[in-house]
């Protein structure tokens, strides 16, 4: 779409009057001033009107004009005569009312000429509207083939599917962390610490006596500990021990057992840390 300023200015260059009033009076407005114009032969007649006479304050008033119409740079005219006073009603022959009478009719008036226009600066603004001016709507794509289509869903089919696995896998990770053994912090042990519950010092296994089951789980897994392979056994292995460590810990003060079951509570800890360790080995 063509920007009607860009229009209205290439107009005013052809020397169009109309034109050349809508943009003076564009920027004028912005000090209450209002313009109006005839062209007599080579030159331009200006009337500038406005409420107070500080709105028409001659030297500035003078140069913003220039600028606007050197800027334009009218085809055709180079004088200008500028004549100013305090807005009155419509006058359709206000040319020939200031003529008559100026000294009664103007504030002041002024005739400027006009510098002409740099062909290589008026090139290039002619060539800056021209692209405005010109600048289209960007063409619809065109739809994409079947194959490409095809393609693009097999392509987020496979990205759904990595997603997919990888949400199931942390999904794994955590209940696995939230529902298998905990590890204590505490100095690592090898298999090799293990220590052979068979030499241990046993008691009779009497019915509720944790001290007496402690000793028989930490039995068990002493023995299995010999021939672990796998890291289901090795899971096995220290949950045995974590198990045989609770049971320890239950072993009440008043028993004289109660300082041995104290240290082997500690030991088996550690038994059922190595053993986690020979699981995470046997994992990487």
């Amino acid at each position: 779409m063509v920007d009607p300023r860009n229009d209205l200015t290439k107009q005013a260059r052809t020397g169009s009057i109309t034109a050349i009033i809508q943009l003076l009076n564009e920027d004028l407005a912005a000090i209450g001033v209002r313009a109006r114009a005839v062209r007599d032969s080579d030159l331009l007649q200006l009337l500038c009107e406005a409420e107070t006479v500080e709105q028409l304050e001659q030297s500035t008033l003078v140069e913003r004009i220039r600028q606007i119409l050197e800027f334009i740079g009218p085809r055709d005219i180079r004088r200008v005569k500028i004549n100013s006073r305090l807005v009155r009603e419509q006058q359709l022959l206000w040319l020939q009312e200031i003529n008559r009478d100026p000294e009664n009719q103007l504030l002041w008036c002024e005739e400027i000429k006009l510098a002409r226009r740099n062909s290589f600066i008026g090139l290039l603004a002619d060539l800056k509207e021209g692209q405005t001016a010109s600048i289209k709507q960007p063409l619809p794509k065109p739809s994409p083939s079947p194959i490409i289509r095809h393609r693009r869903q097999l392509r987020r089919g496979m990205m759904a599917g990595v997603v997919m696995s990888g949400s199931l896998l942390l999904v794994g990770w955590g209940f696995y962390k939230w529902f298998g053994p905990k590890q204590a912090d505490s100095t690592p042990v090898t298999p090799n610490a293990f220590i052979d519950a068979s030499l241990q010092t046993s008691q009779p296994d009497a019915a509720g006596d944790p001290f007496a089951a402690a000793v028989r789980i930490a039995e068990q897994a002493s023995a299995e500990g010999r021939t672990a392979q796998t890291p289901a056994q090795w899971l096995e292995i220290a949950t045995r021990w974590q198990k045989a460590s609770d049971l320890m810990a239950q072993v009440s003060s008043d028993d004289k057992r109660y300082q041995t079951a104290q240290n082997r509570k500690v030991l088996y800890r550690k038994n059922s840390e190595a053993a986690l360790q020979e699981l995470e080995k046997r994992r990487s």
